[in-house]
């Protein structure tokens, strides 16, 4: 039996770090639990309705978030706040499939293109690896706005 897994991200900002990933992912922000969104809905704001409604303190409404594939078919990203910065290169990281089935130029320019749409959206560019087939197709190293590490692949 395969398992489904939920990726974590330790933050300084959770909600800033799930709307980058969202947009890196094509992923959506779930409504809260037991609230039918209406089409066009806020789902940030739904929560931050709901928080109120339960008694969570206004400063604690940022201390998660959470991002799902539409689809449902990825995992769950969950983003939790933490006080400690991040201190070294992060062991696990995401490679995001941004060139599926492209090779050669035509996927290393797929590539630079969305390293451009994400760096607007807040990444840093690190490094880029050209391809060396038959063992590597070429990725661009990147960190999302908190310093996580990814590649784009």
């Amino acid at each position: 039996m395969s398992r489904h897994v939920q990726i974590t991200f330790d933050a300084h900002d959770p909600r800033a770090l799930s709307l980058f990933w969202r947009e890196v992912l094509g992923y959506v922000h779930p409504g809260p639990p037991g609230v039918e969104l209406p089409d066009g809905a806020d789902p940030l704001a739904a929560w931050d309705e709901f928080l109120t409604r339960i008694g969570v303190p206004a400063e604690e409404h940022n201390s998660r978030s959470a991002i799902e594939d539409p689809d449902g078919e990825g995992p769950r990203v969950f983003f939790q706040r933490v006080p400690e910065d991040k201190v070294a290169k992060n062991r696990v990281h995401l490679d995001v499939r941004a060139a599926p089935g492209l090779q050669g130029e035509q996927r290393m320019t797929a590539l630079e293109a969305e390293c451009e749409r994400l760096v607007a959206l807040g990444a840093t560019r690190l490094r880029r690896f050209e391809p060396e087939p038959p063992m590597s197709a070429g990725f661009i190293v990147m960190a999302d706005p908190e310093g996580n590490e990814f590649c784009l692949d």
